[in-house]
């Protein structure tokens, strides 16, 4: 079959589970919280008094929880396939997102509440998804993954909004049980239909061998290689220059001296630069060395944090900047997740993806608390920006570290093996 064909036919095959995949992210536990505590950060500081590191560390905590537990859940994906385990953590998240429409008083209690959002929804994330994409698909994995993770720009277009009109319609608290609405209708239902792993009879070739045996490393030969730690350290960073100019995005904006109805449409900029940068950039990892495209991404993140410093009322400084900071959202999950099947194969992808995951989701918990305190000590962000400005540079350079893909053994219990030298395979994929 031409490369042309056996990519049409991954799509063909696997396009139900793949629609499945991107409404479970869209609606899960790693988009809805992050485009839901921008909007309600600011009147919860009015009615409650509390400030904007207290109101940022529940996503922390969260955070924090979730990434312990990344591992442990992609063990568990490893051992009794995702479906069973990301249908059961959506369902909890449903349950325990709109239960903080009941947030009490007390900041602990708060935190409390994040903390239970962080033990069962790390389940409905990419940890669980991507495993089954990535079997699903093999020559065109990296576009796979992109439209995938569409589901996190598609929630950062509507849940915004839904919020938004929540918190008119009934105040701050509404906006939990009416976003939670979105899993509990739309995702949980399309995934019982459609998610699951593809038989062995149903992968692509490349993703095992005749006898259905999954190629790739163990956990204990990823970690003794640098790439496994260059990436760790590389997904940290990003996370932690990223998620707190997310969460934050609409106070950043109205500093410039815009209104809450325009800083709330900031996020939604952000969104579109999420979607282009996400289907350009795994379009291009199918067919270019995927370091080669994630570098000059991550630089052009840098350059947004610039444009957001100051407090110039120049609107379209603001939309570029907000724009091309995204794009390191966009490089950074294709990179979590394309580049641990790409480097480290499926055989115990779940284990390596979780610990992969953890670092970002460290970067992405401790990001917003970071944010939030600059701006509590200075009354602007410019300090914070510019420090993520340097992490950007910084890891755009290190990817470029990573090297030739490696041959993985289709025994999951094989060494690795080393490519031929040559500067097309350096470059191909």
């Amino acid at each position: 079959m031409s490369a042309h064909g056996a990519r049409a036919g991954e799509f063909a095959v696997g396009w139900k589970a793949l629609t499945a995949a991107v409404v479970g992210v869209a609606c899960g536990a790693s988009p809805v919280p992050f485009n839901v505590l921008p909007l309600v950060m600011g009147p919860i500081h009015a009615t409650l008094g509390w400030d904007f590191a207290d109101i940022s560390a529940g996503m922390m905590i969260f955070g924090v929880i979730a990434s312990l537990l990344a591992p442990v859940f992609g063990a568990l994906a490893d051992r009794f396939g995702v479906r069973l385990v990301a249908l059961a953590s959506l369902a909890a998240f449903t349950v325990t997102f709109a239960s903080l429409y009941f947030t009490p008083a007390s900041v602990g209690g708060y935190w409390a509440l994040w903390a239970l959002l962080g033990v069962v929804g790390i389940g409905s994330t990419p940890v669980t998804f991507s495993r089954a994409i990535s079997i699903w698909f093999y020559r065109n994995r990296g576009l796979a993954l992109a439209i995938m993770l569409l589901g996190t720009s598609a929630a950062a277009f509507v849940v915004p909004q839904l919020a938004q009109s929540a918190i008119g319609w009934g105040g701050w608290r509404l906006a939990f049980p009416v976003v939670a609405l979105l899993p509990l209708l739309l995702a949980l239902p399309l995934c019982l239909a459609w998610f699951r792993e593809p038989r062995p009879d149903e992968r692509p070739a490349g993703i095992s061998d005749e006898r259905g045996q999954l190629a790739g490393m163990t956990l204990a030969q990823a970690v003794r290689g640098y790439r496994f730690w260059l990436l760790l350290t590389v997904v940290f960073l990003v996370a932690f220059a990223y998620a707190g100019a997310h969460i934050h995005i609409a106070e950043i904006v109205e500093l410039h001296g815009f209104a809450p109805r325009v800083a709330a449409g900031a996020l939604g900029i952000i969104a579109t630069g999420i979607l282009a940068s996400r289907l350009f950039i795994g379009y291009l990892f199918d067919r270019v060395w995927a370091p080669a495209v994630a570098c000059p991404a991550l630089l052009l993140s840098g350059l947004g944090c610039w444009l957001l410093t100051g407090t110039s009322p120049s609107l379209t400084r603001i939309v570029i900047g907000a724009f091309l900071i995204a794009f390191s959202a966009g490089a950074e999950s294709d990179v979590i997740a394309f580049f641990a099947a790409k480097y480290f194969g499926m055989a115990h992808y779940g284990r390596i993806y979780g610990l992969l995951y953890l670092a970002f989701g460290i970067g992405a918990s401790l990001s917003p608390v970071a944010y939030g305190m600059v701006r509590d000590r200075t009354g602007r962000y410019d300090e914070i920006l510019m420090m993520a400005l340097v992490m950007f540079l910084a890891t755009g350079g290190a990817l470029l570290a990573l090297g030739r893909y490696p041959v993985l053994e289709r025994d999951p219990a094989a060494t690795l093996q080393a490519m031929p030298a040559s500067r097309t395979e350096a470059l191909g994929s």
